[in-house]
């Protein structure tokens, strides 16, 4: 026995030393843990929070013995009690000790929100307005009752202003929103008045005078009412002065625009939908050429380019370029972008057939599809906007194909391709590039159009086809966000030319159902796309009176009908669909005019980064 007792001593300081050890393992990396928090207080050690955070994380840790302590507790208890009782209470001590730690933690976590909360508080004083974005400056008369609140009882006689800006909320709306600025020093409150008014006066890009064309008939039939209670206020109080016309038949506001002195004023608005906009684009395009001696029936004459606004109060059915080129249908968002000035330029394109004008185009040019769907719409207008439901179920239904060829010139200036994922947003590098390429003379685009005939730049497919979209934008909308061709551009001179060839019902389907989610519409077989410059489509079924079209699309599709002489020849022709509006002729030939126009908008902004890229000309001044 006696020769047992050095070895079981050497047993017991053996586990005891284990002990330790665990004991340590266990608390010292809670207790340098707990030493790192704590070096982070001083920096609140002067507010009332931190003090009862230390007193607290104190009060918790003084009742706790020290590790030295603990293990001659651990010794003295091992004399009495097993193992499996001494690690009973070394779990039971250490789960206290943790529950303290967390307890302390959570007391060092209100701190810190506790002191974010009034920081955020004291920044809530603070107002930064950019200058491009405050819509006007008002003195403010103070009234007695005001006199007597809070926060004016101490001034003896208390001058204020208000400045009203530009507030941005979710999904792309735009807000007026107010902040007033007191002092008891009138003359120093009547200076920033001035200043502040002569600060507006310099950007040269707000308009004075708008020319305002009112549709009551179309779309919601809402046009006058959203104008006069949403858009008339705002621009009462960033002094612009307006003439209103309501439309009283269709073309009025085209045929107004060839009438009137436009060049008194410093923008044209038009408040309705695509149609109402397309009417005001064609009236106002058609007097700048008119005025500048340019046959628009000419296809190969350089247009002259608009410099006059166009601003969009959407109040029609689709609102389908407002939505494209701003990021959402809201009249007040479209109100404020004209107050401050934006300016978004445009590609247009022209449609002629057998040399004479047709129409010009900024969203949507569809034959087949899009264009059997206006056709059997435009005969249901009692159906109210419904009546689009209506027809494309039906017009999905009949799937009917058309035999064409389609004859284009790749667009090889343009960067970037419509199977990229480079989106339009605010400040387009690519349209912004385009814009700083020399227009070319007309002596030579024509010497160019000649030599592309007889050459091989031209690309020709012929075939059958369910759908011939030409898009020069997204055409993205509330039921489609992406758009008939996400990467579309607005300003970079090019169409995007999405051919859709004869395919079941269900692949077809599938196509459609692509554009309401985040799949690519274009990767299917039966479809492609390309990026041109110019097209002519040539229908399989020409009209009499096309036999003496002399383009190229004919020329080619001569070859096609002698090599397939068993093609079906009964089918009738499709229409064009035009921004909405029909044109019958089938075979035209189409061509982009680079930022022909321009609008009161600045491009969907994707990010804070795109206000600094937009203003990068400028010095933003900050109150």
């Amino acid at each position: 026995m006696a020769e047992d007792s050095p070895d079981r001593e050497d047993e017991e300081e053996e586990e005891e030393d284990e002990l330790a050890e665990s004991t340590q393992h266990s608390v010292l990396p809670n207790s340098q843990e707990l030493f790192l928090t704590q070096t982070e207080l001083p920096s609140q050690a002067s507010s009332p929070d931190t003090e009862a955070v230390e007193a607290t994380s104190s009060a918790n840790f003084s009742s706790l013995p020290p590790p030295s302590q603990r293990l001659s507790q651990i010794r003295r208890w091992g004399e009495k009690k097993t193992r499996e009782e001494m690690f009973s209470e070394i779990t039971k001590v250490t789960r206290k000790e943790r529950a303290h730690l967390n307890e302390w933690k959570d007391v060092v976590a209100k701190c810190r929100k506790d002191a974010s909360d009034r920081e955020d508080r004291r920044d809530q004083g603070n107002c930064f307005v950019p200058a491009s974005e405050i819509i006007a400056v008002e003195e403010t008369e103070i009234d007695e009752k005001q006199r007597s609140s809070g926060k004016w009882q101490k001034m003896a006689k208390p001058h204020a202003f208000t400045v009203y800006y530009v507030k941005r909320a979710q999904k792309h709306r735009w807000r007026c929103s107010e902040v007033t600025f007191w002092c008891v020093d009138e003359q120093l409150c009547n200076q920033w008045i001035q200043a502040l008014k002569e600060l507006l006066e310099l950007q040269k890009s707000r308009p004075k005078q708008l020319l305002v064309y009112i549709n009551p008939y179309g779309g919601k039939r809402q046009g006058k009412r959203i104008y006069e209670q949403k858009v008339a206020p705002l621009f009462s109080l960033a002094s612009i002065s307006t003439d209103v016309i309501i439309t009283e038949h269709a073309n009025h506001a085209k045929d107004n625009l060839f009438e009137v002195n436009i060049y008194k004023y410093d923008g044209i608005v038009c408040v309705g939908g695509d149609g109402m906009f397309s009417e005001v684009m064609h009236g106002l395009i058609g007097r700048i050429q008119k005025d500048s001696g340019i046959d628009q029936n000419n296809p190969k004459a350089p247009l002259v380019q608009c410099n006059m606004r166009i601003g969009i109060i959407p109040a029609g059915s689709t609102d389908c370029i407002c939505y494209a080129t701003v990021g959402v249908t809201d009249p007040v968002t479209s109100a404020l972008h004209i107050i401050v000035g934006d300016s978004q330029p445009l590609d247009v394109s022209s449609i002629h057939h057998n040399n004479t004008f047709l129409k010009y185009s900024v969203s949507l040019l569809g034959y087949g599809f899009y264009g059997d769907i206006l056709k059997d719409s435009e005969k249901k207008r009692w159906m109210g906007t419904i009546r689009y439901d209506f027809s494309g179920f039906k017009t999905f239904l009949s799937h009917h194909y058309y035999e064409g060829a389609v004859s284009f010139l790749l667009a090889k200036h343009t960067l970037g391709s419509p199977r990229d994922k480079k989106r339009c947003r605010t400040g387009c590098l690519i349209c912004r590039q385009s814009k700083q390429q020399p227009e070319e003379p007309q002596k030579k685009y024509g010497l160019e159009h000649n030599e592309d005939e007889g050459g091989e730049d031209w690309k020709v497919i012929k075939g059958k086809f369910l759908a011939i979209n030409a898009v020069n934008m997204s055409c993205a909308c509330p039921r489609s966000p992406k758009g008939l061709s996400p990467a579309a551009h607005l300003a970079d001179g090019s169409i995007d030319l999405i051919l859709v060839r004869k395919c079941s019902r269900f692949n077809f389907l599938r196509y459609l159902v692509r554009h309401t989610n985040q799949d690519d519409q274009f990767d299917f077989t039966f479809v492609e796309v390309y990026r041109v410059k110019k097209f002519q489509f040539t229908s399989k079924h020409l009209e009499d009176s096309d036999n003496d079209v002399k383009d190229i699309g004919k020329k080619h599709f001569g070859q096609f009908c002698r090599d397939h002489p068993a093609c079906c020849c009964n089918l009738s022709n499709s229409i064009w669909n035009c921004d909405g509006e029909t044109l019958d002729s089938s075979t035209i030939e189409v061509r982009v005019h680079c930022q022909l126009m321009k609008l009161f908008a600045r491009g969907i902004e994707e990010n804070s980064n795109d206000e600094a890229i937009y203003n990068q000309s400028t010095v933003e001044q900050l109150l």
